[in-house]
């Protein structure tokens, strides 16, 4: 976010910056903190979006494709990124989810204050 940006007001910035696009009809789903002994902890709120308006543009930032959503746990993603994404996938109520990572390995995940237990 930018300074004195929301986190709305950034997930609208950003989506139209680097897409073109402009989301309509969005609901919020969680928010996630990133921990890691190896960097500065982060924050994402996630939200979900069911229509948008306006043209798919290039983004600098790498190649924009749609993936039909089944395939989405077939993508090469984070240990800790599966867990949000079935979250969501399952229709979770807000959910709020810690992810702590020792460098690139998860160590823990705690959702909604209770310590999930999963292969690490």
């Amino acid at each position: 976010c930018e300074e004195n940006e929301s986190p709305y007001a950034c997930m609208m910035r950003e989506i139209g910056e680097e897409t073109g696009l402009t989301p309509l009809a969005l609901t919020p789903r969680g928010i996630v903190t990133f921990v890691n002994d190896d960097t500065e902890g982060e924050y994402m709120h996630l939200y979900t979006c069911s229509s948008f308006t306006g043209t798919l543009l290039p983004c600098d930032e790498g190649e924009l494709v749609w993936v039909e959503i089944s395939s989405v746990p077939s993508l090469p993603v984070w240990e800790g990124d599966r867990i949000f994404l079935r979250l969501l996938a399952e229709n979770a109520p807000f959910f709020d989810l810690c992810l702590i990572y020792h460098g690139d390995r998860l160590s823990e995940a705690v959702l909604d204050g209770k310590k999930l237990e999963f292969l690490p």
